[in-house]
């Protein structure tokens, strides 16, 4: 008996970042999910970044490696995100929607993130818009609340629910 095709609803942590304020953020084999985030990440910007409704910043590796064919000198956690998902189908992510980080973890998604000068340095022509939900609708990374905190390990599975 074939096995179903995968429905995009589920894929897997690639890489957790974090960094000490500012990016890029740099990879963790594992952290401790707080209602705040990830414990030991910070923010240059507090009026811009973090916060409950700002915990978490999810990009899709997919996204990141077409990216990068297009030229882009990004790579996982340049742009800020603290969790590269890798296998879950991006374009089916809205405000609104939960997921389900390994075994502990419970996130609803908040918002589109507005992209920032900081992260030029990682497009060509320092063109941010390119992961801007208005300009392309789906490119765009994610914030999350964590309803449920935990810890989380590289390849823990993500499900949405």
């Amino acid at each position: 008996m074939d096995n179903p095709p995968p429905s995009g609803r589920s894929g897997h942590i690639f890489q957790i970042s974090l960094s000490a304020g500012g990016v890029p953020k740099f990879c963790q084999h594992q952290a401790d999910v707080s209602y705040s985030g990830l414990v030991g990440d910070r923010h240059r910007d507090m009026q811009s970044h973090g916060g409950p409704e700002r915990a978490l910043c999810l990009y899709s590796l997919e996204r990141i490696l077409a990216l990068q064919l297009e030229g882009h000198p990004i790579f996982p956690g340049a742009i800020g995100e603290n969790l590269t998902i890798a296998g879950l189908e991006w374009s089916l992510l809205v405000p609104g929607a939960r997921l389900r980080l390994g075994k502990h973890v419970l996130t609803e998604l908040t918002r589109y993130t507005t992209p920032c000068s900081n992260i030029a340095p990682f497009f060509l022509r320092e063109n941010i818009s390119r992961v801007s939900q208005k300009t392309y609708p789906t490119w765009s990374r994610l914030y999350a609340r964590i309803l449920q905190p935990g810890l989380i390990v590289v390849g823990d599975q993500v499900e949405m629910i």
